[in-house]
């Protein structure tokens, strides 16, 4: 059934109810604007605090941009991309795109404009939907990339060089588009998070998002009335099919534009949201905002909220320790997925394995995993190999890339890239990503493992150990460590900490600076790699 089925359902059944809402608590908050209310008022959306949308109208939206896209001769199998901020138009705009047969492509919103040009090409985009953010980045490559592509805009003043979506669907039918669709046509082009250079385009089918709906809710047991607060990037995969869970369902979820802990304790607190999922950065700061006495538990209405899960990284097992000693009562799970996975769930926890924090899980719904060496062969239990994972939720491929393609995919096995190995109860901990392992004196050393041990330093708020260049051992670690607020280390204390680490895995270089990270929580180690001595030997050796 193609995912677009799912929200022909919830209108029908749940017309009136609210489904999404938007929240920008860095505007002072007035009253709440519903859509309809919206429509009929002068200003930009982002000068409301609060907004919110019925399924019906979710739906009509969403049908209105896809006669759009039909009358300017979009068929099936083009590709629409989306430039937006998380925003209310958002999924209208991405399910008016696959109700036509087209393809929906987000994109970054970090992308600079040689970014945007590149994604647009390789996808072979026949139409983008940018927001007000990217004006300038659009303008300064609109001349090259209008010439095969429509341009819309969506807010308020359209620039000249694109096309007024607001005006354009509001002339457009609502009635659903009477459009064929099966599982196995393609759905979806998602781009890689770029870490290693510009991105690979993901191809996914329709079969792919409507499992990871089915793998979400069976993971977390979504109900119609749970409330799901969206904090991440919707162009990103672990946002939207956490999100899956609760569409599936009919249930409410509320988009926070902000991350700072009180956004987040207050959102949680006034929509009466009951599950959140949370980037390990975002945790660390509630806790420490918490520890600081910069907000107040006892100021906020917390009892509903049920479920805390993390995922898109290593999550620190003294993080989760923390937590539970915060938020005692809240249920905890860990999330690992790629977007060639379409994100979040191939491999899980489980809330009922909250002994085993540290770990990414077992093999979620519907997938398989297993733990390979270099030829491919499964290794035995506690050897370190490379995870790969196989399932319905496994990309058709990289787009326009085969060579690409064929180095991950094998015989229906996704090979994620990640080192792995599996305990004695069947638990699978990640090692390290592939490309990062640091090669010292022919020793295999992995970053996590050092990382997820330094993070045990109270003074320690976030960690990333990379490789950089030596003469003589080819590689040594490098630990860039940044530090909690208001508090003070030096490296002898830090040295001196690590003592109780084996001889080989302690850094060999210590540097005090901030983390860097993507929208979706990842150490973007390149930039570090980059930043403190070069690439290193390995990641050199992998682009070759």
């Amino acid at each position: 059934m193609p995912i677009t089925d799912i929200l022909e359902r919830n209108c029908k059944l749940y017309g009136n109810d609210i489904c999404l809402v938007e929240i920008n608590p860095e505007i002072k908050e007035t009253r709440r604007v519903t859509w309809k209310e919206y429509e009929l008022m002068e200003p930009n959306p982002v000068t409301h605090y609060r907004r919110e949308i019925t399924w019906s109208v979710f739906n009509e939206k969403a049908n209105r941009f896809a006669n759009l896209l039909i009358q300017r001769g979009i068929k099936k199998g083009d590709k629409v991309a989306i430039l937006l901020m998380n925003c209310l138009e958002w999924l209208p705009i991405y399910f008016g795109i696959l109700k036509t047969g087209a393809l929906a492509v987000p994109l970054n919103f970090r992308y600079a404009p040689d970014e945007i040009e590149y994604c647009l090409n390789l996808a072979e985009v026949d139409v983008l939907v940018f927001g007000p953010e990217f004006i300038g980045r659009v303008e300064e490559i609109a001349e090259s990339i209008s010439k095969n592509r429509l341009l819309f805009f969506v807010g308020d003043n359209c620039p000249s060089f694109a096309e007024d979506y607001n005006s354009l669907t509001a002339n457009c039918s609502s009635q659903t588009p009477m459009i064929a669709l099966t599982d196995m046509d393609d759905a979806a082009i998602y781009f890689s998070s770029g870490t290693t250079g510009f991105p690979k385009a993901i191809l996914h089918n329709h079969e792919s998002l409507m499992h990871s709906c089915k793998v979400e809710q069976n993971h977390h047991g979504q109900t119609k009335q749970d409330v799901f607060l969206c904090i991440p990037p919707l162009y990103h995969t672990g946002a939207k099919m956490h999100w899956f869970g609760s569409f599936l369902e009919g249930g409410k979820a509320v988009l926070l534009k902000g991350t700072k802990p009180e956004f987040i304790l207050d959102a949680v607190s006034k929509e009466k949201c009951t599950i959140v999922w949370l980037l390990v950065p975002w945790a660390q700061d509630i806790l420490d905002a918490i520890d600081r006495g910069d907000v107040r538990l006892e100021d906020y209405e917390l009892s509903q909220w049920r479920l805390m899960h993390i995922g898109a990284q290593p999550v620190p097992q003294s993080l989760i320790q923390r937590w539970k000693k915060v938020f005692p009562h809240h249920q905890y799970d860990t999330n690992y997925g790629l977007s060639e996975s379409i994100g979040p769930g191939c491999v899980h926890l489980g809330v009922e394995n909250i002994h085993k924090v540290g770990a990414i899980g077992k093999a979620g719904y519907g997938w398989q995993v297993k733990i390979v060496d270099e030829n491919g062969a499964q290794v035995t239990r506690g050897e370190v190999g490379e995870l790969a994972v196989k399932g319905p939720g496994v990309m058709t491929c990289y787009y326009n890339d085969e060579q690409a393609t064929n180095e991950v995919l094998r015989d229906g096995w996704l090979f994620t890239g990640d080192m792995a190995q599996e305990d004695e109860d069947g638990f699978i901990f990640l090692v390290d990503r592939k490309k990062d392992v640091v090669i010292s004196g022919g020793e295999n050393i992995y970053p996590v493992q050092i990382e997820d041990f330094l993070r045990t330093n109270d003074k320690i708020k976030d960690v990333a150990v990379i490789g950089i260049p030596d003469k003589r051992l080819g590689e040594i670690t490098a630990a860039i460590i940044e530090i909690k607020e208001g508090m003070d280390a030096t490296e002898d204390e830090i040295n001196a900490y690590c003592m109780k680490l084996p001889k080989y895995k302690r850094p060999r270089k210590l540097i005090f600076a901030d983390i860097p990270r993507n929208p979706t929580g990842k150490i973007e180690k390149p930039k570090l790699r980059k930043m403190y001595g070069g690439e290193s030997l390995v990641a050199a050796q992998n682009k070759s």
